[in-house]
């Protein structure tokens, strides 16, 4: 009988351990934002998707940009994201890349171009992104230029 309880108690010692990390991951999901681009310049971007890792029953999954002008290559942004989604417990995958133009002064960006190692990001979709954080921006898209 004792055995039995004492199974049964780690058993849900176990389980609850698993809820409390569900719930850490969940957070940290949570707490990255949409959006992360340099507040002026012309930079490389690359879109994003995020999700829980197969230790994390976390279904949920977002889009996010990222644009450093401190980075050389897009493998370089992707990778400074990778970093912090490992360390909050989830994956991600790069879905494209490509350049912005933001000119804070007249409240404009240009989404464009590619990345010769992941491919041409969805612009239409990262400027959906974008306009959460940028909503009285003009935000244009082409697939013109690098």
């Amino acid at each position: 009988m004792q055995c039995v309880f004492k199974n049964l108690l780690k058993s849900a010692v176990t389980h609850l351990s698993g809820i409390r990390s569900l719930k850490m991951a969940n957070r940290a999901f949570d707490s990255i934002p949409l959006v992360d681009v340099d507040k002026k310049g012309i930079f490389k971007y690359v879109l994003i998707k995020i999700y829980g890792n197969e230790d994390c029953a976390e279904t949920s999954e977002k889009l996010v940009v990222r644009g450093y002008s401190d980075c050389q290559f897009h493998s370089d942004i992707y990778e400074r994201m990778m970093e912090i989604c490992k360390k909050n417990g989830l994956d991600s995958e790069c879905l494209g890349g490509g350049r912005i133009e933001h000119d804070p002064e007249k409240k404009y960006m240009k989404v464009y171009g590619f990345s010769q190692g992941f491919g041409k990001a969805d612009h239409v979709e990262s400027k959906r992104i974008l306009q959460t954080k940028y909503k009285d921006y003009e935000i244009e898209t082409t697939d013109e230029g690098y």
